[in-house]
């Protein structure tokens, strides 16, 4: 008898040595990025910091114009980039979750099909074109409710008068929430449309089979399984508000006087007052008073991005 021939199981081994190098090596190089734009944004910030004349994390002063007199603060942007992504998180959450189960358990599947590239053809929308949408179209129309929820709730520090007048103006973080709101719906729907669909069938049948309806299958079956992943996209979709430039820098430029902590502020978030000080941009240290800035919004988005991980790979682990 002939030996048996092993030059196949050898190239199938050869190849699958090579796959596994591309492929590890193309993760270490994901990393090895991450950390060079880290270690860059931390070399260009700490002279600028060093300088600094007021507290970085708890002044509201911005004054950039003198190298030698440098003093920036980020509490205002802070302010106004949470408050923006956490009102398009509280809009865009029960909106998306609301779409997936539609998609998933409703709609009959050749509607569902074009449905969601619809809602995905939100995600394919510049930017630019959202916030030219939200300040001149949204703006005027959200103006009577703007000034209801003032006079209505008023007396709550959050719902009261900010620093834009006239009172309902449109450049407020209440507008730039809602379009900021439209703008992650995609992420978050299409993540959890996914795990929605991924329910064990066994289940959804054996629920049907005992009697159960539409919405109790839903509550019992679909939910418990797909809740972490919906928490896990929505983590992602306001990772991907944090970090929104232009639609911000459009809807909230108009007005630089010092927020009153209201939802009817106006300001700069830490993307729109980065591309906003371009101009400024001098010598290093005027440089690296923005680079702080971005900074503490790499930090921010970084760390939103690894909870929504965690929480998707916790799911993923209840599952198996």
């Amino acid at each position: 008898m002939s030996a048996p021939d092993t030059s196949a199981g050898r190239t199938y081994r050869i190849g699958d040595r090579v796959f596994s190098s591309v492929a590890t090596a193309s993760g270490a190089f994901v990393v090895a990025l991450i950390a060079a734009i880290g270690i860059f944004l931390l070399i260009r910030a700490v002279p600028a910091l060093q300088v600094d004349q007021v507290n970085f994390l708890f002044s509201r002063e911005w004054d950039t114009r003198d190298p030698n007199n440098l003093t920036f603060g980020i509490l205002d942007l802070a302010w106004i980039t949470v408050a923006s992504s956490v009102v398009a998180l509280v809009i865009a959450m029960p909106l998306s979750c609301g779409i997936a189960l539609f998609l998933t358990q409703y709609a009959p599947r050749g509607l569902a099909r074009p449905f969601a590239y619809v809602v995905d053809l939100l995600a394919a929308v510049p930017s630019v074109v959202y916030g030219l949408w939200g300040f001149l179209v949204l703006a005027p129309v959200l103006r009577p409710a703007a000034l209801w929820l003032n006079q209505s709730l008023g007396w709550i520090p959050l719902f009261a008068e900010g620093n834009v007048r006239p009172m309902g103006g449109g450049t407020d973080v209440f507008t730039a929430g809602i379009v900021l709101a439209v703008m992650i719906i995609p992420t978050i729907t299409g993540v959890t449309r996914e795990v929605f669909s991924r329910t064990p069938s066994t289940h959804i049948e054996g629920a049907l089979a005992l009697g159960a309806t539409r919405w109790e299958v839903v509550r019992a079956t679909v939910w418990p399984f797909g809740r972490n992943g919906f928490i896990g996209g929505s983590m992602l979709g306001l990772g991907r508000a944090l970090g929104e430039t232009m639609a911000l820098t459009i809807i909230l430029s108009a007005v630089t006087a010092p927020p009153n902590y209201s939802i009817f502020d106006a300001g700069a978030t830490f993307a729109s007052k980065i591309a906003l000080g371009a101009a400024e941009f001098n010598n290093n240290l005027q440089v690296g008073a923005y680079i702080s800035a971005g900074l503490v919004l790499f930090v921010i988005t970084f760390a939103v991005n690894a909870i929504a991980r965690w929480i998707e790979s916790t799911s993923g682990g209840e599952k198996a």
